[in-house]
C-alpha cells in the first residue's frame, strides 16, 4: 500500500546525490510508489497544538545536477503523513532538540524515523558510553585537571567536541604536542559543554569503519581511510571509501548494542568501529549507504523501507504514543 512520506532534511538543492543517504532513502521510497513531500527544519511549527510545516511535493531523479522537481510551497499538518524521515544533519544543538520535542507530539498514526524522543536521548557520543566495555578509554569532562591526567595516562589522545559532527573540531595530540592548554582554552571559551577525550587508536590508519544497522541488525559496512597527514577519516574531509565486510568483532559489537537500539525505536543507525573498538553510535542522520551500494552492491535503502513498511502497522514510534 502506498505511503505518504515527509522528509525533514537540509535544502535538497545543495546535496551531493553521489553520497547522500537521505536522497537514497527517498529515491527508494519513490520507486516503491510512495509519495514524497519535503520541508526544511526551519519551517516546522507548533501552531495551536498542530505540528505543521511549509513544504513541497517532490519528484526525484538519480541524475547529478538535475536530481529533483519540487512543487508549489504549501503549509500542511504533519499528522496527515504516514511516515516522517527526520534526516537533517547535526549540530545537535538546542534547535535540533526543539525539533525532536515538536515531532514527539505527533499521534501514533504518524511514524517518525528515528524515534524523536530517543534521538534526543541518544546523542552519538553519549549513547555509546552505555557500552564502555566496547569503547577505547574515554573521558567526558570540562575539568582541565581530569583531562590532563587522562593525557598523562594515555599520552596519545583525540580531543573532540561532544556534540560535533563530520569531523569538525577533532584534534589529535601526540605525546610531544604542546597545544593542549591552548586547545582547551578555545573549546571551553566557546562552549559550556564538556569535551570528549579518547585514547588515540593507531588502527585508524587502516580505516574507520561505518557499519549500518537496520532495526538492530548489521546490514552493510564501508571503510573510511584517512588521507596522509590527517587524523580524521570522514569522507568530506578527504577520507577514502573502501569496500568492507563485517568481521566477527563487528557482529559481536552489533549483537551487544542491537537490542537496545530496537528497544529505543532507533531503526536506522550507523556505528563507527576502529580496530576492535566502538567509537560512536550515530542516530541523528547516519550516512554511508550510497558508498556501500556502490562498493558492495548491498541495497540498504531497500532493507530500510522493508523494515519501515513491516513496522508501520500498529507501531508506537513517538514518545507521546507510549
Amino acid at each position: 500500500m502506498p505511503l505518504s512520506i515527509a522528509l525533514q532534511m537540509d535544502p535538497i538543492g545543495a546535496i551531493d546525490i553521489a553520497g547522500d543517504t537521505s536522497f537514497a532513502l527517498a529515491l527508494e521510497a519513490q520507486r516503491r510508489g510512495h509519495s514524497l513531500w519535503y520541508y526544511t527544519p526551519d519551517s516546522l511549527s507548533l501552531n495551536e497544538g498542530r505540528v505543521e510545516a511549509v513544504g513541497q511535493s517532490l519528484t526525484l531523479r538519480d541524475r547529478a545536477g538535475d536530481h529533483f522537481t519540487a512543487g508549489t510551497p504549501e503549509r500542511r499538518n504533519l499528522d496527515g503523513f504516514d511516515v516522517i524521515l527526520m534526516r537533517q544533519d547535526p549540530p545537535f544543538d538546542m534547535a535540533y532538540i526543539t525539533l525532536t520535542h515538536l515531532l514527539e507530539m505527533l499521534p501514533p498514526s504518524t511514524m517518525v524515523v528515528n524515534n524523536p524522543a530517543e534521538v534526543r536521548n541518544a546523542p552519538e557520543k553519549l549513547l555509546v558510553t552505555m557500552f564502555t566495555e566496547l569503547m577505547p578509554p574515554t573521558l567526558i569532562s570540562r575539568d582541565t585537571g581530569a583531562i590532563k591526567s587522562f593525557r598523562e595516562r594515555h599520552r596519545d589522545i583525540i580531543v573532540k567536541p561532544l556534540f560535533g559532527n563530520g569531523g569538525a573540531g577533532v584534534f589529535r595530540l601526540t605525546p610531544d604536542d604542546q597545544n593542549l592548554n591552548a586547545l582547551l582554552e578555545m573549546f571551553l571559551a566557546v562552549s559550556r559543554e564538556p569535551v570528549m577525550v579518547q585514547r588515540y587508536l593507531p588502527e585508524v590508519r587502516q580505516g574507520d569503519k561505518r557499519v549500518i544497522l537496520v532495526d538492530g541488525e548489521p546490514v552493510g559496512a564501508v571503510n573510511r581511510v584517512p588521507s596522509a597527514g590527517e587524523a580524521r577519516s570522514n569522507l568530506h574531509v578527504g577520507g577514502t571509501a573502501e569496500a568492507a565486510g563485517l568481521t566477527a568483532r563487528d557482529r559481536e559489537i552489533c549483537a551487544m548494542i542491537g537490542p537496545e537500539l530496537r528497544r529505543r525505536g532507533l531503526l536506522f543507525v550507523g556505528i563507527d568501529v576502529i580496530g576492535d573498538y566502538l567509537t560512536e553510535i550515530n542516530v541523528t542522520s547516519p550516512t554511508g549507504i550510497r558508498e556501500i551500494q556502490r562498493l558492495t552492491g548491498i541495497d540498504i535503502a531497500a532493507m530500510t523501507w522493508d523494515a519501515i513498511e513491516r513496522k508501520k502497522s500498529g507501531h508506537a514510534s513517538n514518545g507521546m504514543a507510549r
